[in-house]
């Protein structure tokens, strides 16, 4: 295994480890924290697209989706990037405990769900074009 193909590993890793804990946190009730480990198994998946297409093995230091999605080569359909932009806001909000008070008071289970699906479909989307 190259050095580049342990570098890919190590994010989809990851980024599987925290799709998996988005889960736990879900079923915990713990819903925000559920989005913020969304947003994060998002980041990790893109990194390890990142890595592909660079050089370089060690992705920005960004929780931007968008600009990791735009530094790599795929093609991702419009609704897909929105959903990606809109995801970006957990990354922010779940890290502040101002922010993540007031996420608290309007994140709830079926939104929390809702938004849940479409990760795990834009997860395995993303890992089935890795190489």
């Amino acid at each position: 295994m190259n050095d580049k193909t342990k570098h890919i590993a190590y994010w989809v890793n990851t980024a599987t480890d925290d799709l998996e804990s988005m889960d736990v946190l879900f079923e915990g009730k713990k819903y925000v924290q559920a989005l913020f480990f969304a947003h994060l198994s998002l980041e990790k998946i893109l990194k390890a697209h990142w890595v592909v297409c660079n050089a370089n093995n060690m992705p920005p230091k960004t929780h931007n989706l968008i600009y990791l999605y735009e530094k790599t080569n795929l093609k991702l359909s419009e609704e897909d990037t929105d959903f990606l932009q809109s995801m970006n806001v957990f990354q922010i909000e779940g890290r502040y405990p101002d922010y993540l008070a007031q996420l608290n008071k309007t994140v709830n289970k079926e939104q929390t769900e809702t938004i849940i699906v479409q990760v795990k479909q834009l997860f395995v989307c993303l890992q089935e074009q890795l190489p």
